[in-house]
């Protein structure tokens, strides 16, 4: 299966992070400028922009397999995978009318 990123960012691991904050601002609007897939942010792109906020997750109590449950909870954020894929399967299996 693969896995598609929610929540926790994996830019830790792939970023260099010395190297960004020793950039300067000339630099860093620079490299915005040239990058083809940024676009402009000006007033028109903000105007129609609303701040929305996910929706609470409900806690619940779910029966899983010793052995499972123990590889599970040594994966970080194991909850939240649990979700995505929880999430992916009903996303699989719906209608095609209420998948929109």
């Amino acid at each position: 299966m693969k896995e598609k990123r929610t929540g926790m960012s994996s830019a830790k691991e792939s970023s260099n992070w010395r190297r960004v904050r020793a950039l300067t601002d000339r630099q860093i609007r620079r490299a915005i400028e040239t990058d083809p897939e940024a676009g402009p942010t000006d007033r028109d792109f903000w105007k129609n922009a609303r701040v929305v906020m996910p929706k609470a997750k409900e806690t619940i109590t779910i029966r899983l397999d010793a052995d499972l449950l123990e590889w599970l909870r040594r994966q970080k954020g194991y909850q939240t995978r649990i979700n995505a894929v929880l999430r992916s399967y009903m996303q699989a299996h719906l209608t095609p009318r209420r998948n929109s």
